[in-house]
């Protein structure tokens, strides 16, 4: 039903202008090329493809880090574009990120407390208690501890760190969350530890998912639809089941071809060796 749609997206591009110089004429590169696409509510959309496919330009874009260059993104009925809008709080409310790299996304010198702070300070009238008793509140639903909340990011692991920066994402209870190669820099037993974090808090508080990742055992795991993209362009799109079952574009086949175990029960059995 169109009411549960979450993310609507309809015919979006974004183009970059390259300068040219003496030996080379200017150009224009198009990093994402008409994509159409919807989220429903509390569901997974992967979004899968070689480095360079476009699916992190799309998630800056969905994320308000970068303006479209035309199209529509509209996100739980509010359209999206922050080249003619700005930016307001409602908007950032919506929609949060989780990146690749937890460690470079969180400032080493603020404590986690004022890490987790921070979102509701910049965008909300919360007064100062609520927010400290709420940033507990979100250590604890993210598997850490009440004593954490006073530490500095270098005195936790990966996973921890990521653990952090997914207890920021949802601070503002969004209802997108863009996970961009969450789990690509930790290792397969952390990497376990997470994906069941985002399928718990899924279920849990009903978060929306766009998941970007090269990794397609773990797309298998956790998507609900898929979408593949190439040079830019969408070039699949269906359900978890009837893409890796059935491929119809020959990238995907290729795509799929190249990648050995890319089955649910491959990664359940991988992650389960490594964490014995």
């Amino acid at each position: 039903m169109a009411d549960d749609v979450i993310l609507k997206v309809r015919d979006l591009y974004r183009t970059y202008d390259i300068k040219g110089g003496m030996f080379k004429k200017a150009s224009t590169l198009t990093a994402v090329k008409g994509v159409n696409l919807d989220v429903e509510r509390g569901t997974t959309l992967a979004v899968v493809g070689e480095s360079g496919c476009g699916k992190s330009t799309l998630a800056r874009m969905l994320t308000m880090i970068d303006a479209q260059s035309s199209g529509l993104i509209e996100i739980d009925g509010l359209p999206i574009d922050i080249s003619k809008t700005g930016i307001s709080r409602e908007m950032r409310q919506k929609v949060q990120i989780v990146f690749q790299n937890p460690y470079g996304s969180l400032n080493p010198r603020q404590k986690i407390g004022h890490v987790l702070e921070e979102p509701l300070l910049l965008n909300t009238d919360m007064p100062s208690a609520e927010r400290r008793d709420l940033a507990l509140q979100m250590l604890e639903k993210v598997g850490l501890q009440p004593e954490h909340y006073g530490r500095y990011p270098h005195m936790f692991s990966g996973g921890q760190r990521q653990r952090i920066a997914i207890a920021r994402a949802i601070m503002m209870k969004p209802k997108l969350l863009v996970l961009d190669e969450p789990v690509s820099a930790l290792d397969l037993s952390v990497q376990a530890q997470i994906l069941n974090l985002l399928a718990d808090l899924q279920e849990e508080m009903g978060l929306t998912y766009v998941f970007i990742s090269h990794d397609l055992s773990v797309v298998r795991y956790i998507a609900d639809k898929v979408m593949v993209m190439y040079f830019g362009e969408v070039v699949e799109y269906g359900t978890r089941d009837e893409v890796f079952e059935n491929p119809q574009h020959e990238y995907t086949k290729t795509l799929f071809a190249a990648t050995p175990n890319a089955d649910v029960e491959s990664i359940r059995k991988r992650l389960a060796a490594k964490a014995a």
